[in-house]
């Protein structure tokens, strides 16, 4: 009998991907089967609904066929492994798996005391959290790096460490959670996951660079006559430093790009810009020689 996964989630057939997901996050959170009066029948029927809602490829599918039609099978027993969101347990050269999801329908399960991916009954340690510094150019070009963790397997933090190898993509920034799955503390019931440890991201400002978004920005002191006729200047980036022009009849506060040296960040297409905002430098004194030169600009209008 073919199911109606629009009215499993209490949806209409015009449902947005927020509103397949909020759907889902208010279900899941009602009939988890680890929460008091939850319902484990329920909450499977509405996991395989947003397995399948959630992939415009299924979605589609299932418009035209229904959950009978051809492909559509199997979808009810995947259990927690059919999550569509991208982020979930990357792994990056060999090294740990980690996602940078802030809130994620694994978080809803874990509030229970279980993992998105463990199957019913499989209760979770808890999660640990550690912060983890960056350099400014770490965090924006990325960086393959070693750094030390709390070792948690004995269930308590007793002080001792261990050294994890750990890729971290470009573009992050302080805040942002890097996920260690399986470091957390051991679970309290046998045969069960443990629990995750979180690396929040605590990034070291920069002398020279700060951060807008996806684009990088600087200063750069521009004496008058550069302003006035032209000129070239170096300027530093994280790679290296840049040779910039000028352009004559540059005014105050004028921004210059330089594309291609900004941020690349995670989970976005293409590199950001350099931004330069140049200031023009006006001389506390002029000598005979330049007190002239600017009376013959004045008497030209200037």
């Amino acid at each position: 009998m073919s199911k109606d996964y629009y009215k499993i989630l209490g949806i209409d057939k015009n449902a947005s991907e927020s509103d397949i997901k909020k759907a889902f996050r208010t279900l899941a959170q009602k009939y988890h089967p680890d929460k008091h009066g939850g319902d484990e029948k329920k909450f499977k029927e509405a996991n395989e609904a947003y397995q399948v809602l959630s992939d415009k490829q299924k979605r589609a599918q299932y418009d035209q066929f229904g959950s009978e039609g051809p492909n559509m099978s199997g979808f009810g027993g995947q259990g927690f492994g059919g999550f569509g969101f991208s982020g979930f347990r990357q792994r990056t050269n060999g090294n740990v798996e980690f996602d940078f999801s802030n809130v994620d329908i694994d978080d809803i399960l874990s509030q229970f005391g279980m993992g998105g991916f463990g199957g019913f009954g499989r209760r979770r340690g808890k999660d640990a959290q550690i912060h983890v510094e960056l350099t400014f150019k770490e965090a924006v070009m990325g960086v393959e790096k070693e750094v030390e963790v709390p070792d948690l397997s004995s269930g308590n933090d007793n002080g001792k460490n261990k050294k994890v190898k750990i890729t971290i993509p470009s573009g992050v920034d302080s805040g942002q959670r890097l996920r260690l799955s399986g470091y957390g503390f051991p679970s309290k019931v046998s045969g069960g996951e443990f629990g995750d440890l979180y690396l929040v991201m605590v990034v070291k400002p920069h002398p020279t660079l700060h951060r807008e978004g996806k684009h990088l920005i600087t200063h750069l002191d521009v004496k008058l006559t550069d302003a006035l006729l032209g000129g070239e200047y170096k300027v530093a980036t994280l790679d290296g430093n840049v040779s910039i022009k000028i352009p004559e009849g540059l005014q105050p506060g004028q921004i210059l790009r330089v594309r291609g040296k900004g941020v690349r960040s995670h989970g976005m297409f293409g590199h950001g810009d350099l931004l330069i905002k140049t200031k023009i430098i006006i001389p506390k004194k002029l000598s005979k020689e330049g007190k002239n030169a600017v009376e013959t600009m004045k008497n030209e209008g200037l």
